[in-house]
């Protein structure tokens, strides 16, 4: 009985926990497109801003604490997934159909460089270089009004052609991508 009453207050006490959590800080999102007749998906966490404005890049921003700055996860939680159901070249870099991890080289703040992993399932933090298939210099803008929630972006142009971005804060940052 005793056993019955512990059992049932630790349920109680953790249904109340997490009904007080609320959304997630940073939710799953996903971003897809046809290109090329081909299926391509991004799988990640959108962190927000949340009054982080102007302190999220840099050698002394919140990301420069991470263990692997500056290579950054490009997202939250787990690590950020490419997934393609075809052959890609992202701005140079040759891509087979599959399952990758996205990071991103953000040593400087206003030139990013995409890096596509080969390794995939890892925690977002767990970055191994030996395991990179390639790496694309992005094209960078500046956003038009700060993005609090972390966005990546597919879209097809036709023939076969696209762009992947991603933005967050006051950054714009795209590769061009071709369907082989």
């Amino acid at each position: 009985m005793k056993r019955h009453l512990v059992c049932t207050g630790l349920l109680i006490a953790a249904t109340v926990m997490n009904a007080q959590q609320g959304p997630p800080k940073s939710p799953p999102a996903t971003a897809s497109a046809t290109i090329g007749g081909k299926n391509i998906t991004i799988t990640y966490s959108s962190p927000r801003v949340n009054g982080r404005a102007g302190q999220l890049f840099g050698k002394d921003g919140r990301i420069s604490k991470d263990p692997h700055y500056p290579v950054w996860r490009a997202g939250a939680n787990a690590a950020t997934k490419l997934h393609t159901d075809g052959d890609l070249d992202i701005a140079g870099v040759t891509i087979p159909k599959g399952d990758y991890t996205l990071f991103v080289d953000i040593s400087d703040p206003d030139n990013w460089v995409l890096i596509v992993n080969k390794q995939t399932g890892q925690w977002g933090l767990a970055y191994d270089k030996s395991q990179d298939l390639g790496t694309a210099k992005m094209t960078m803008d500046a956003a038009p009004s700060l993005v609090e929630n972390l966005r990546y972006d597919l879209k097809d142009l036709g023939g076969g052609k696209g762009t992947l971005s991603l933005a967050w804060e006051n950054h714009i940052a795209s590769v061009p991508i071709t369907v082989h």
